[in-house]
């Protein structure tokens, strides 16, 4: 049985489950609340490709530039440890992980252990019905801290925001090899709601790289 995050000191006692997606008569079990300085977020994609080659995928943490919002480089330190340095407008946070948990073409948990950022997490690939594909499950912890404070007020988004939008590059980069990107592409005054939702959502914020733009 997975127990999700448990290996994170500060984390809440979740419920044991199969899946970070489990269902309880028919409907998913929620995230554990905010509180107590933390905040949560759980996001599901179904992303056609084998769990097998995204859990591969996953697991090269030093390609997180490719898909993850901000995350200028990472660099593997250890067996399971790595070194993260994440880029906001003109400020630099940096900070260290380590992965807790492997289970090959299943599940990664993984907890920081040190610098600007207080965060755990975990991602599941279940092979969705009838074959078609994958369902990847991200359920993350952030501590607000200096990096989920200054995420907010230097990229206009919340890290669950955040969350969401990687696991939607994710989904692309694996399906085309590519992310679609919005940025100079020329359009007309928007209004008042949506300029509110442009900043709402980060709209702004760089689109990451794909295969075709790889980090240097």
């Amino acid at each position: 049985m997975t127990e999700p995050l448990s290996h994170k000191p500060n984390a809440e006692p979740l419920p044991q489950m199969q899946s970070a997606a489990v269902t309880l008569n028919g409907r998913y079990l929620p995230p554990p609340q905010d509180g107590d300085g933390k905040i949560w977020v759980r996001t599901s994609a179904l992303i056609r490709r084998s769990a097998n080659d995204l859990y591969k995928a996953w697991h090269n943490v030093e390609s997180a530039p490719l898909w993850q919002e901000e995350i200028e480089r990472v660099t593997k330190t250890g067996n399971t440890t790595y070194h993260w340095v994440m880029r906001l407008g003109d400020k630099t946070i940096e900070w260290d992980s380590e992965i807790l948990a492997d289970e090959p073409g299943r599940r990664i948990a993984w907890r920081s252990i040190g610098g600007d950022s207080e965060n755990a997490g975990e991602v599941i690939f279940d092979v969705a019905p009838g074959d078609r594909g994958t369902i990847v499950t991200v359920l993350q912890e952030f501590r607000m801290t200096k990096l989920a404070k200054t995420w907010e007020s230097i990229a206009h988004r919340n890290p669950k925001q955040a969350v969401i939008e990687n696991l939607r590059h994710f989904k692309a980069l694996l399906e085309t090899g590519e992310i679609p990107r919005t940025q100079g592409q020329p359009h007309g005054s928007r209004g008042t709601i949506a300029r509110m939702k442009e900043s709402l959502y980060g709209e702004k914020i760089a689109t990451p790289q794909g295969l075709n733009r790889k980090a240097s």
